[in-house]
């Protein structure tokens, strides 16, 4: 069994590359795994990151995120706009902040 296989992908991530009204993913299943373990990392990575921001910035929890979300942004970008989202939603639920408003994106 190879460790791509292995890889849960969750459901939040998925939905990124499912079209309205199907039920497979539009990228192979490699890719998407890859896709989904490099924006893991991000996440996991910006945790530090966004902490200091927090405490040496005296900002608040919406906008670290908010910075985060444009500092993925900047091109040449890494991962889609609907990446870099699932991203700062997933560093939000790490540090245990309240998720990011919809009008965040």
């Amino acid at each position: 069994m190879s460790d791509e296989s292995q890889i849960e992908i969750p459901p939040s991530f998925l939905e990124l590359y499912l079209a309205p009204g199907r039920q497979k993913p539009s990228l192979p299943r490699a890719e998407l795994a890859e896709r989904y373990e490099l924006c893991e990392d991000m996440a996991q990575m910006l945790t530090e990151t966004a902490r200091q921001m927090e405490f040496s910035l005296g900002i608040t929890e919406t906008d670290v995120l908010t910075r985060c979300l444009l500092g993925l942004r900047v091109e040449p970008a890494v991962v889609s706009d609907a990446e870099s989202t699932w991203v700062i939603t997933r560093l939000a639920e790490l540090l245990n902040w309240p998720a990011p408003a919809p009008a965040l994106d």
